[in-house]
């Protein structure tokens, strides 16, 4: 992705769209501001938001549910709230009558409880475009002057090298078991986003373990035509179809699993190998799901600091 003097004024732009909307959100949401307030002497009322992208498919929500309740589970007496980072989604549950705070909303909600430390938790698996404006978005409640005192972001699944390495030992312990002659594919999202090459990295991680389990994703490279070549090559006549998500949802179901002619099913068939679709998510990994609880014990430590 080629980064451009207009691109970089398009970001500057929209980050201090970001912080207007804050602004002017925040003195509706707070009728007793000055209780959140910098430099305010109320005790400190700490609380953890959990931020998932979000779903549409019931059996998807109890993933996230579960996610949270693991985080409930891991800090006893700190109130966990949740949030769906994707507006798409939002909107689209919202005329099935299912209501989901934004993160900038759970946010404003938060403040106006009178909670002065929030630990924000991402449940992305990179560090891209999402997980870059959540972070943006707490960020700017932290500078407000009624907003949070004090708030901290919990990295992603594959952020550091650390983490990766961490990632793939976990995301290995929780596959289908396979033999000579079979493999996993995992289905990323992919996107245009730097951090895409993260699933790279992740790759080359895993086929340190196991070459037989393969990377590629919906939106960007590698792709399933990137992958297939070398699936003949290895003589692979059946694959495993496993989301490399935090849950198994549309993109799991449908452009994965589904049965029109352009799913990764239909294609893997046209192509004479089998395939079978186990539509469990990350989040429902506890090897996987215990990383992102990790890090959101760093991100409740760095309020310490």
């Amino acid at each position: 992705m080629r980064f451009t003097a207009s691109s970089n004024i398009l970001r500057l732009v929209l980050s201090a769209c970001l912080a207007l909307t804050i602004a002017l959100a925040l003195p509706f949401a707070l009728p007793g501001a000055a209780q959140a307030g910098h430099g305010s002497k109320a005790p400190a009322k700490r609380g953890i938001l959990v931020v998932a992208f979000g779903t549409s498919v019931p059996e998807a929500v109890r993933a996230i549910d579960a996610l949270k309740s693991q985080a409930e589970a891991a800090f006893p007496g700190i109130p966990v709230r949740l949030a769906y980072s994707s507006k798409i989604i939002r909107d689209k549950i919202a005329k099935e009558g299912v209501v989901k705070s934004s993160p900038a909303q759970a946010l404003a909600d938060m403040a106006a409880e009178g909670f002065t430390e929030v630990a924000v938790q991402s449940l992305q698996a990179i560090p891209g475009r999402e997980y870059s404006d959540i972070k943006a978005t707490a960020e700017a409640f932290q500078t407000m002057p009624k907003g949070i005192r004090n708030i901290s972001v919990g990295r992603p699944l594959l952020y550091s090298f650390e983490d990766i390495t961490k990632a793939a030992e976990a995301v290995l312990k929780s596959l289908p078991k396979h033999k000579k002659g079979e493999a996993v594919l995992l289905m990323g999202h992919g996107t245009s986003h730097p951090a895409n090459a993260a699933y790279a990295a992740l790759q080359l991680a895993l086929w340190k373990r196991d070459k037989s389990v393969f990377i590629a994703t919906v939106e960007d490279t590698p792709g399933l035509d990137d992958v297939l070549p070398e699936l003949k090559r290895q003589g692979i006549r059946k694959v495993f179809l496993v989301p490399l998500m935090s849950v198994a949802g549309d993109h799991a179901r449908n452009d994965m699993a589904g049965k029109e002619n352009d799913s990764w099913a239909s294609k893997l068939t046209a192509a004479g190998i089998k395939s079978e679709a186990v539509l469990v998510g990350l989040g429902s990994r506890p090897a996987v799901a215990g990383l992102w609880i990790d890090h959101l014990r760093d991100a409740v430590k760095e309020l310490d600091h």
